[in-house]
């Protein structure tokens, strides 16, 4: 088949899948708030992240090197590449996804200018999204909350950190699926111009979702932190989550329920 028909079949099929992007990647009902929250209380191991309604992060998909401006696609890992930002529920589904910015940008400030954070369109008051800590830890305009930083400092921040990275590393497990169910486009650098392969990848995330729902469910392993989680300094923030943090670090030391905070004394998710 000649390459031209190639790629005018891959563009029909990906328009296709852009079409109902929405229907597939969205932010989840009130009903499945719940659900997704007590499945984050289970991949932690504690009622204690119950209030937890995501996890996100960043990843690196690799381009060949694009004739202009080739340097601003270089990442820090020395290959070039498009960045993928995803938030996903205790599944490993995609609740939604930012793609586009080149591999130099560091994953903070991909955040600082996605619409889920300009926009503060999630998680809902009283809910908290995990990252690792290549992000800041915010209480505003989205609560998302990081690790504790080396040196840790006591006990209660590495059992903070044990059962956060227990949660946090589905979206890792995510993205570890998405790759594999498309080896042939992940496993060596895009075949397609970096104009288009944000829309590539758009329509694999699109594919994994209706994987999932349909059944092919990511299996919860045991959470490690990532050699890189804490390679980056993260700068002391006005509108940090360090309270947020704080209070539940807490209420995860606390021995028994009777210390927990009232919304979560309720909850039995071990």
């Amino acid at each position: 088949m000649p390459r031209s028909t190639v790629h005018m079949i891959v563009h029909k099929v990906s328009k296709m899948l852009l079409h109902i992007k929405h229907k597939v990647i969205h932010f989840p009902s009130f009903e499945e708030l719940e659900e997704i929250s007590t499945g984050f209380a289970n991949l932690a191991g504690s009622p204690v992240f119950g209030s937890v309604a995501g996890s996100i992060d960043g990843c690196h998909i690799r381009i060949k090197p694009p004739s202009a401006d080739s340097m601003c696609y270089l990442n820090r890992k020395l290959f070039y590449s498009i960045q993928l930002q995803a938030l996903c529920d205790h599944r490993g589904k995609y609740l939604d996804i930012f793609v586009g910015y080149p591999g130099s940008v560091h994953d903070s400030r991909v955040l600082r200018n996605s619409p889920i954070y300009l926009k503060a369109l999630y998680p809902p008051e009283g809910y908290h999204i995990l990252g690792d800590g290549g992000f800041p830890c915010l209480s505003h305009p989205i609560s998302l909350i990081t690790p504790y930083r080396e040196p840790l400092q006591n006990a209660s921040q590495r059992r903070f950190n044990f059962h956060h990275a227990k949660a946090r590393s589905i979206i890792e497990r995510s993205f570890g699926c998405l790759k594999t169910q498309r080896r042939s486009l992940f496993f060596k650098a895009l075949e397609v111009k970096p104009e288009f392969a944000p829309e590539v990848i758009t329509c694999c995330t699109i594919l994994h979702n209706i994987c999932i729902t349909n059944g092919d469910i990511i299996e919860p392993e045991e959470g490690q932190l990532d050699g890189d989680d804490f390679d980056d300094l993260q700068v002391r923030d006005p509108q940090s989550g360090e309270h947020t943090r704080e209070r539940l670090a807490a209420a995860l030391s606390a021995p028994n329920d009777d210390n927990l905070p009232p919304a979560l004394r309720h909850h039995d998710y071990l």
